[in-house]
C-alpha cells in the first residue's frame, strides 16, 4: 500500500479527536480562540473602506493566524478532494439515504454521480433560479451568518473553543445549534421538499 492510498483509507474517528485535542491546546497555550467566523471578520477588516464600521475597525493583524488558517482549510480541502479523495462517494446510514429518497433527492453510487457531501439536485447554480433553491441557499446562507453574529461565533468556535475552555455562553449556544438542527431536518426540511407552493 502506498502512502496516498494509506491517506485516502477512511480512519477511525478518534484520530479526528486527538487532533482536535491538540489544536485546541495549543491554541489555549497561546491564548488564542478558534473560529471560522472570526476569520471572515478578520477577512473584511482587511479592507480599508470596511474600517468605517467599528466592528471592523480594530486589529486585525491579530487575527493573521486565522487567515492562514481559513487559506489552509480551502488548500487541504482541494487537495483532500482532487489528490487524496476516497475513490468511492461518502458512505452514509442506509436509513438516511431511504429518507433522502423520500424527499426525492438523490444520493451518488459512483464517484460520476457525486461525492455525495451535499445533494446535486440542490447545490448548483441552476437551482438558485428556482424558489426552492433560493429558499435554502440564499435564505439558508443569511440565516447562517445571522446566527453567527447573534450567538457571538460558529458551530466550531463555541463547540470546539468555547466548551473547551468551559464557557457557559458556549453550551447555550450549541444546545440551541442542536434544537435548530433538530427542527430544520424533521420539520422544515421535509416541508420544503413536500409542499406544493415550492
Amino acid at each position: 500500500m502506498n502512502i496516498i492510498e494509506f491517506i485516502s483509507q477512511p480512519w477511525h474517528w478518534s484520530v479526528s479527536g486527538v487532533m482536535i485535542v491538540l489544536v485546541m491546546f495549543l491554541l489555549t497555550y497561546f491564548g488564542q480562540r478558534f473560529g471560522i467566523s472570526s476569520s471572515f471578520k478578520a477577512m473584511c477588516a482587511v479592507i480599508p473602506a470596511n474600517r468605517k464600521w467599528d466592528y471592523f475597525n480594530y486589529d486585525w493583524k491579530s487575527h493573521s493566524w486565522l487567515l492562514a488558517f481559513a487559506s489552509g482549510a480551502i488548500i487541504g480541502g482541494w487537495i483532500a478532494v482532487h489528490v487524496i479523495g476516497s475513490p468511492v462517494p461518502v458512505e452514509i446510514s442506509e436509513t438516511t439515504i431511504a429518507q433522502l429518497q423520500e424527499l426525492g433527492v438523490h444520493t451518488p453510487q459512483t464517484l460520476s454521480e457525486g461525492m455525495g457531501f451535499v445533494p446535486a439536485e440542490l447545490f448548483n447554480f441552476k437551482s438558485l433560479l428556482t424558489l426552492k433553491g433560493f429558499i435554502l441557499l440564499i435564505g439558508g446562507g443569511f440565516l447562517v451568518g445571522f446566527g453567527t453574529r447573534w450567538a457571538g461565533g460558529c458551530t466550531s468556535g463555541h463547540a470546539i473553543s468555547g466548551l473547551s475552555n468551559l464557557q457557559l455562553p458556549s453550551l447555550v449556544a450549541v444546545v440551541g445549534f442542536f434544537i435548530g438542527g433538530l427542527f430544520m431536518t424533521h420539520l422544515v426540511f421535509p416541508f420544503i421538499f413536500s409542499s406544493k407552493l415550492f
